[in-house]
């Protein structure tokens, strides 16, 4: 009998931007997956994208790439959605949302009519809000639409705290739950290294939070768009997926009587495997931190509310 030959992976990513072009790179570097399709709106900077990523497999191989259209999300194992406008110096993830909810209207009709069975996984500002749009506008389990949500807001939280107190981030065990925003939350009551808390004035910890909420804006100031850490947060979740790794990752998730609030995606420590998230969970908060996370579902759902959906 012949060996049997495994299906292979496809990752898809619609919207070749900054994000998503260091994204695909970022994954063929770290050969998470057999075929990579790039598709944009702008077909020619799809085509270039692919083109000149061809050109490096001499040096990396194992990936077959290209600049595609809708019909290739045919045979996607998870489709990457980073199209839709930037967002603009002093222009806050919410006021993105009308521009970005009509986009993903015509992207998800698209998907739709190829695939029923992938994982979407949504990087688009507001992500809270738009994986809600993109869960209805599917059709698809909540499970298998999945926002990239707080984890990279988290993995900027514990840089900044492994930087005051010299230690390595990945030491760090420390969350950013709620709105990939500007009401976005730290559990400070959780806050660790090897179980020990992590000891702060609270001008400190002020100071680490509001570093943390402002770095997009910090960027986006600087350079125009964030791009290398958001890559890598979003090769975690696809790796997660991928191996089946069953990982806890701060992705942004369909809530239902998570801390008494439903019917909204935020970002909350979730269990990411082969069927996408298989569980929330409901990790302790202290009372203030409970009161802040229903204020960030309640911002959010008034936003919702607005929408024609």
């Amino acid at each position: 009998m012949p060996e049997s030959v495994s299906k292979p992976h496809r990752v898809v990513v619609i919207g070749t931007g900054a994000v998503g072009a260091t994204t695909a790179y970022t994954l063929l570097l770290r050969n998470r997956m057999s075929e990579l399709v790039f598709i944009d709106a702008n077909k020619d900077l799809a085509l270039g994208e692919a083109l000149d990523m061809n050109h490096g497999l001499p040096f990396v191989g194992g990936v077959k790439l290209w600049a595609g259209d809708y019909s290739d999300c045919k045979d996607a194992d998870i489709i990457i959605i980073a199209a839709g406008s930037n967002q603009r110096p002093g222009e806050t993830r919410i006021d993105l949302l009308n521009r970005n909810a009509a986009i993903f209207d015509d992207i998800i009709k698209s998907i739709t009519k190829y695939n029923n069975h992938g994982i979407l996984l949504i990087a688009t500002n507001p992500v809270d809000i738009l994986s809600y749009v993109s869960w209805k506008k599917s059709g698809w389990p909540a499970n298998r639409v999945i926002g990239s949500g707080t984890l990279l807001d988290s993995a900027r939280f514990r840089y900044l705290i492994g930087k005051h107190k010299e230690i390595d981030p990945r030491s760090i065990h420390a969350h950013i739950i709620g709105e990939h925003g500007d009401s976005e939350l730290p559990v400070w009551s959780l806050a660790n290294v090897a179980g020990a808390e992590i000891d702060f004035e609270q001008a400190e910890r002020d100071d680490i939070f509001n570093s943390t909420k402002n770095a997009a804006y910090e960027i986006i100031n600087a350079k125009g768009s964030t791009s290398y850490a958001i890559a890598l947060a979003l090769d975690r979740i696809v790796a997660a997926i991928l191996q089946n790794e069953h990982a806890v990752l701060n992705v942004s998730s369909l809530l239902d009587d998570y801390h008494g609030i439903s019917d909204v995606y935020l970002g909350v420590p979730s269990i990411v495997g082969r069927e996408g998230i298989r569980e929330k969970l409901q990790i302790p908060l202290n009372a203030q931190e409970e009161e802040l996370l229903r204020a960030s579902a309640q911002k959010l759902k008034d936003q919702i509310a607005q929408l024609n959906i």
